[in-house]
């Protein structure tokens, strides 16, 4: 196999919400083994999600799922967080990816191979709607599991994402650890 097929697509879930980490993945698909259904992770139903999940795992070259955390998030700021994600994602593939496409206008600093981003690379490129799959199934899984830690915010039904119940959440109880404190929702609801 030539170093040309190790094409890595690259995405990111969880930019938006306010709480819990965001979630960057790379995938090298195998062009001997197809996916069908792949689609942008927002189009598809949470169970067609985790129904392609395991396929992909299962038939990917290579894949990696990057939590980065709330800390981090507020360290650096949402996009930088995200970019050193989707950085350290492809430095984790193995094989390492000779190429790599990301989605959106942005492409992170040092990566190990050339790349290009591509704007709206998840409803285009099947490598980065596998990588979509995984970010967000992956994210949502771990959402779940805060959860369990913290019923009283619900995260198990938003995700972290700013819905009202999330925002009367915050009000009552005040943020957890894993909720990100440099977003302006989450700042409101700390103690002067």
């Amino acid at each position: 196999m030539t170093g040309l097929l190790l094409v890595a697509g690259v995405d990111e879930a969880g930019r938006g919400p306010l709480a819990g980490p965001v979630a960057a993945a790379a995938v090298i698909l195998d062009p001997a083994r197809p996916i069908d259904g792949l689609n942008d992770s927002k189009k598809l139903s949470g169970a067609k999600r985790e129904a392609l999940y395991p396929l992909i795992v299962e038939r990917a070259l290579a894949w990696h799922v990057e939590f980065v955390g709330a800390d981090e998030i507020d360290r650096l700021n949402i996009l930088q967080a995200t970019l050193a994600g989707m950085r350290r994602a492809v430095l984790a593939l193995q094989p390492a990816a000779a190429f790599a496409r990301i989605d959106g206008n942005r492409v992170p600093d040092d990566l190990p191979c050339p790349a290009e981003a591509l704007v709206g690379g998840d409803a285009r490129e099947p490598a980065i709607m596998a990588a979509s799959i995984l970010a967000k199934v992956a994210r949502d899984r771990l959402m779940r599991q805060l959860h369990a830690q913290w019923p009283q915010y619900g995260f198990d039904r938003h995700m972290g994402y700013p819905t009202p119940e999330h925002l009367a959440a915050l009000r009552t109880h005040g943020p957890c650890p894993q909720h990100r404190r440099s977003f302006a929702p989450v700042q409101k609801s700390l103690p002067l």
